[in-house]
């Protein structure tokens, strides 16, 4: 009985943070946090443009609280804004902008689109990178397309500081499927060589 409540809570969860993205639409909105609180539910939505997420004296936030009750029956939603500081160190983000720019310029340019948002990545100082786009590129049959650059751990510890992510954009071809991983300049590189100066002694 336990188990199942706990899967049914989950799901529910998992509804209302795909609600929201498609509520506030792609790119505007990373992640979605729900905390269960005595007083009611704590909503996070975490992005880099807390500007147009919150709207206008608030109203989209008010908005957004009133679907939440009515649609979810949520008692008392409270939805907090968290900003990501450097977007190029959030898989997300770059995901959801990479099929952005995959549905406005089309499939022809995934090349270009993918090796500027490397750089971008690159520029802003991560240790490494990696973006996987698979889909009909531009060939009518389909296939994945690698782009990486610098560390990128796939298994053992260090890959719990590896940022993961999915997007998928729609374009005339087909569905392009797009998965980025980023390694933070802060992460804990376990195997990397540091050469220290040497100092000279008399």
């Amino acid at each position: 009985m336990i188990e199942k409540k706990f899967i049914e809570m989950k799901k529910n969860e998992y509804s209302i943070k795909e609600f929201i993205k498609a509520e506030l639409g792609k790119g505007k909105i990373s992640n979605v946090k729900i905390e269960r609180t005595p007083i009611g539910e704590r909503i996070i939505l975490f992005t880099s443009r807390p500007g147009i997420i919150i709207g206008r004296k608030g109203e989209s936030i008010q908005r957004l609280t009133t679907i939440l009750k009515k649609e979810f029956k949520m008692e008392n939603p409270k939805i907090e804004i968290a900003e990501i500081e450097k977007v190029e160190f959030d898989a997300q983000s770059i995901a959801d902008q990479i099929a952005l720019s995959l549905e406005r310029f089309g499939s022809s340019s995934f090349k270009i689109i993918a090796y500027k948002m490397m750089d971008r990545i690159k520029r802003a100082g991560a240790l490494g990178a990696e973006i996987l786009l698979s889909g009909k590129l531009p060939s009518a049959k389909a296939r994945a397309w690698r782009f990486t650059f610098g560390y990128l751990y796939k298994t053992g510890y260090p890959v719990n500081f590896v940022n993961h992510a999915l997007a998928v954009a729609q374009t005339k071809p087909g569905s392009i499927g797009i998965k980025v991983d980023i390694l933070p300049p802060d992460a804990k590189l376990l195997d990397k060589i540091v050469i220290k100066d040497r100092i000279e002694t008399k």
